[in-house]
């Protein structure tokens, strides 16, 4: 699958999700999610925030492969990122 129908995939189970764990709201509006505020990403907005996010995870899944310490600011990074785009991590 190219990278840009993964990516409209994505939007969709995104906007699926808000949604479902929010409510429906506008592109632009907020709501929250497990005690933070969130807004409603468009498009453009999404796309961005996804290649940072799976940056982050790859960057995070590197750091535990190899028994690195891990950095408090990559593990923040990371979990902001995914509340944005209501992704849940452990």
């Amino acid at each position: 699958m190219s990278e840009e129908k993964e990516l409209v995939k994505e939007f969709k189970a995104y906007v699926k999700r808000f949604d479902e764990e929010i409510g429906v709201k506008d592109f632009g509006e907020f709501g929250t999610w497990n005690g933070k505020l969130i807004k409603k990403l468009k498009y453009d907005e999404f796309a961005s925030k996804w290649k940072e996010y799976r940056q982050l995870d790859v960057l995070y899944t590197g750091i535990l492969e190899r028994g690195d310490t891990v950095n408090d600011v990559v593990l923040k990074s990371l979990r902001d990122c995914a509340a944005e785009l209501l992704v849940k991590i452990e």
